[in-house]
């Protein structure tokens, strides 16, 4: 392997830039019009523009892609998350054009884009499944049996698709059917497939992920586990390693499970494994497989203090795990990793769009940030508005809950709102800092029922009329901001508003 063309953009092209250099191998950057000037364009030998700013001429364009191989000589590809990263087809034209495929072999990862065929995977490998049942009936009555088969709450998800979209809760079976509906006009839409699935809903469930790994040569470990159980509508907020709510047992039970399912299908290069832990029951059930790195991969590696990137070019290129690890991988201490985005959690989470005026990035002892972004660098409405990764270490999980509020006290982003109000929120919420498994926050759907589509602190009609009056120029100066916190705390800021930790912009909203 001589040169690596890295097919994506933001955090996780520049993350693996570092991980070629690492290893002395080349880099080539693909970019989309709108990215000329980004940051992972910047950070790679070599950069090649592949199309306009929509990604389904440009990122998602697996012609220009290998086009863009062929022009830089490239002899490998690395899809990094998102994007063609689980694409079969990519996976298949990579390797049809004699390249190397930084991930398992389409053969691999064709069978896992079917959550019914994943289930039935993980049942060969005697790793425990909920009660599910493919959609095949359309009528009333039919549709009664099977709710009554598989029991509620159940969900309704896509069977080809993933991240959460498409998928419906049902309570009751007078629900079914207009959940029905939603789903199959969601996954035909997001995924070109209306196949649908119920599965039994774990009601107060932490999503618990194995990172898994794998060589050419037939050996399958698994590198531990993460928490995610703090989502937003499916999407996660923070993760963890390891998860506070397992007993060692526990834990050595649902890795072993994520091994036996990856290893059932010969699995190759780095991949995650996820579940749902009953913490009544207290047992794990297998919900799917992400054949990829995942977003959060750098909780794992400060907690093994292995870096998955560089043991994913060395598998690619033939080497055992058992000489990438030697001495094999133990967690040692606990990792948060949270995610910086350009939104506006007071109104929906509506991303924001603009330039970065500022943007200083924490530089600590046991602190990591993995950032796509810098100062002066563009956000643009075409892609993911995720800025940052910032992961902080500790000997346990206060530690590294205290050295992560530090370092997001010390993150300063100007230019466009942030959520990072609402992330030092999360971290300092008592459900959070107790971990008590009775609390609510110690399952997937709390912050949905509890903050719902605002985060809290998100000013009533006197704060927005005070909000609107400090805009328009009156006491404060014209300025406009993000509110993160209640009308008490927002008085307590600094009246220097280069103190202040949240975005904003001098003479309100940008056109």
């Amino acid at each position: 392997m001589r040169k690596v063309l890295i097919a994506n953009r933001g955090e996780i092209a520049c993350r693996v830039a570092r991980g070629c250099r690492v290893l002395g191998v080349g880099s080539v950057a693909v970019f989309s019009e709108a990215d000329a000037l980004a940051r992972h364009v910047r950070l790679c030998d070599e950069a090649v523009c592949v199309g306009p700013a929509e990604s389904t001429h440009s990122y998602l364009n697996i012609e220009a892609l290998l086009r863009a191989a062929q022009r830089t000589g490239a002899d490998a590809v690395h899809p990094g998350y998102g994007f063609l990263s689980e694409n079969t087809d990519f996976a298949r034209a990579v390797e049809k054009a004699g390249l190397t495929w930084i991930g398992p072999p389409a053969d691999v990862i064709a069978p896992i884009q079917s959550k019914t065929a994943a289930k039935a995977i993980a049942q060969a490998a005697g790793v425990p499944t909920a009660p599910a049942r493919v959609v095949e009936a359309t009528d009333d009555r039919a549709l009664r049996e099977m709710g009554e088969a598989i029991g509620f709450p159940m969900l309704v998800k896509p069977q080809d698709g993933g991240g959460g979209k498409g998928m419906q809760r049902v309570d009751r079976a007078d629900q079914l059917p207009a959940a029905l509906a939603s789903a199959r006009r969601v996954a035909a839409s997001a995924f070109k497939s209306d196949r649908l699935f119920v599965e039994r809903f774990v009601d107060r469930a932490r999503h618990v992920e194995v990172q898994v790994f794998g060589d050419r040569h037939g050996e399958v470990i698994h590198a531990f586990e993460r928490d995610c159980t703090l989502q937003r509508r499916h999407q996660k907020v923070v993760e963890e390693s390891p998860c506070p709510a397992l007993t060692p047992q526990e834990r050595e039970r649902i890795c072993e499970s994520g091994r036996a399912f990856a290893a059932q299908i010969g699995y190759v290069g780095a991949g995650t494994v996820e579940f749902l832990f009953d913490p009544c029951s207290r047992q794990h059930f297998f919900l799917e497989m992400n054949t990829r790195l995942q977003v959060e991969h750098p909780a794992t590696e400060l907690v093994v203090g292995a870096d998955l990137v560089v043991a994913q070019l060395r598998v690619a290129r033939g080497e055992r795990l058992a000489d990438i690890w030697p001495g094999g991988l133990r967690q040692r201490g606990h990792a948060i990793e949270v995610r910086v985005y350009a939104e506006d959690p007071t109104a929906g989470y509506v991303p924001q769009v603009g330039r970065l005026l500022r943007a200083e990035w924490p530089d600590a002892p046991f602190v990591r940030t993995d950032a796509g972004f810098c100062a002066g660098d563009e956000v643009s409405m075409h892609y993911d508005p995720m800025l940052a990764k910032i992961i902080a270490w500790g000997r346990d999980r206060g530690e590294a809950t205290a050295r992560l509020q530090a370092a997001l006290a010390e993150t300063v982003v100007h230019g466009v709102g942030t959520n990072l109000g609402f992330l030092q929120q999360l971290l300092a919420h008592e459900a959070f800092v107790a971990n008590d498994p009775s609390r609510s926050a110690a399952h997937t759907t709390w912050l949905d029922a509890a903050w719902g589509d605002r985060a809290p602190g998100t000013p009533d009609d006197a704060d927005q009329t005070a909000l609107a009056a400090l805009a328009m120029g009156g006491s404060g100066g014209p300025l406009a901001r993000t509110a993160t916190s209640s009308a008490t705390d927002r008085a307590a800021r600094p009246a220097d508003v280069w103190q202040c930790l949240d975005g904003f912009r001098v003479g309100g909203e940008a056109e």
